[in-house]
């Protein structure tokens, strides 16, 4: 397995344009919500079972990684495993599953424009763990901005 810092500076090699970076900080936290709601969505012995295993099986690979970066990614996690839990109280699983898939639809479409205007393809053409991968460079920032090491 690739180290933290290799993963995050290949993914970096085609997140250089500044407005493609911006598209970025929106898209991907949209796109991982709306994975944590589909999957919230889908019914299970316990609501969400099948969104917190997951959520659970992502933070695995983050603490293979990076066991700090990894806290960071789980609390993330663990904020859009609630508000997906309240917004299905709210609005219902059925509803809930279709908001999530007009946003994905949507944030994947400000995705690859932003990678037009960077000019480069998106990172999991060439490896799919890079759909897990930018969650974790955004993260990166996050922490290099309070000083933290990952």
């Amino acid at each position: 397995m690739r180290s933290i810092d290799r993963w995050l500076g290949l993914y970096a090699e085609s997140h250089r344009n500044s407005t493609n970076k911006r598209i970025h900080w929106i898209c991907v936290p949209l796109i991982v919500w709306t994975v944590v709601a589909l999957i919230y969505a889908i019914p299970a012995p316990y609501a969400g079972l099948w969104a917190w295993l997951g959520a659970l099986a992502a933070c695995i690979y983050y603490v293979a990684l990076s066991p700090r970066l990894a806290l960071g990614l789980a609390a993330a996690l663990l904020g859009l495993l609630l508000f997906s839990a309240l917004l299905m109280q709210q609005i219902g699983a059925f509803n809930l599953a279709v908001t999530a898939a007009a946003v994905f639809v949507l944030a994947w479409i400000g995705q690859f424009i932003g990678h037009e205007i960077e000019g480069k393809k998106p990172s999991f053409f060439t490896d799919l763990a890079f759909l897990l991968i930018g969650p974790a460079w955004l993260m990166s920032f996050i922490y290099r901005k309070q000083g933290w090491r990952y």
